[in-house]
């Protein structure tokens, strides 16, 4: 009986950028499988990815809009909420899926070499379909309420790039350690469900005492929501807190490239 032997090339320890271009097409095929997957065979397809964070939206503003009645300034509570909804929304999807991609991927990981990053970075795919129809829900909302675009709207896609380093950042980070501690994969689902209340979503980060700021801001998406704020509704402004925010994500996104790459060695081994 032949075995299948894994054959890895040797590679100099780095991002392994070149690689993943040179294995672009099955990176599409991946996001495609996962976007067929998510929304294929489904009676109301892409409204699906609206339901979530219009039923979150919904729990928001009864509970911190008016029976807790959290000042949002002149912005209409439901506009306020949903602009952090959008950038967490889309962290929680990415992370949670990179997170576990590698696991759910073990029997191809198994029999061919390629890529490993090109698994988890799929991902991000499915997150942005989910992130535009959010968006365009928004703008209906902003609508509504007669809400106007900040003038500070050409950075929001500098926001999306780091909502999307620490959705990846994160994501590869867990998909590494996940393959030699299989407990990681409970810490996920309790990770979204703290991460969502320690994040300024249904509330401004200003109720959090100054004194605690910088620690509240080691939360890399505390950054990244205000600057959603900022960047759509004018709301606040990014401050050195927020700089910290960023600071971590680009060092959270680049220490895992360089941690999946050393486990990516001996990842069918440990799968």
């Amino acid at each position: 009986m032949k075995e299948s032997i894994i054959i890895t090339p040797k590679k100099k320890l780095g991002l392994g950028l070149k690689e993943l271009v040179q294995y672009r097409d099955l990176f599409y095929t991946l996001a495609w499988r996962d976007l067929r997957v998510r929304y294929a065979q489904t009676a109301l397809g892409l409204v699906w990815a609206g339901v979530q964070p219009l039923a979150t939206l919904l729990i928001f503003t009864l509970i911190f809009g008016r029976a807790i009645k959290v000042d949002t300034g002149s912005v209409p509570y439901p506009v306020f909420a949903l602009t952090g909804m959008l950038g967490w929304s889309f962290f929680a999807y990415v992370m949670g899926q990179a997170g576990q991609s590698i696991i759910g991927a073990q029997e191809m990981v198994k029999k061919i070499y390629f890529p490993r990053l090109v698994i988890p970075l799929s991902k991000a795919v499915t997150g942005l379909v989910d992130y535009l129809i959010t968006l365009v829900f928004l703008v209906v909302i902003m609508v509504y309420y007669q809400v106007g675009i900040s003038g500070q709207v050409f950075y929001l896609p500098l926001i999306f790039i780091m909502n999307l380093m620490a959705a990846l950042g994160v994501g590869i980070w867990l998909s590494a350690l996940t393959i030699r501690y299989r407990d990681f994969q409970h810490v996920v689902p309790f990770m979204v469900q703290l991460g969502l209340y320690a994040t300024p979503v249904a509330y401004p980060s200003s109720m959090v005492p100054e004194k605690y700021q910088w620690v509240y801001h080691l939360n890399p998406m505390a950054g990244v929501v205000e600057g959603y704020r900022w960047a759509i509704l004018g709301e606040g402004g990014l401050s050195l807190y927020s700089g910290l925010s960023f600071v971590l994500i680009v060092i959270l996104f680049f220490s895992g490239l360089i941690y999946f790459r050393r486990i990516e060695r001996v990842m069918a081994d440990l799968v």
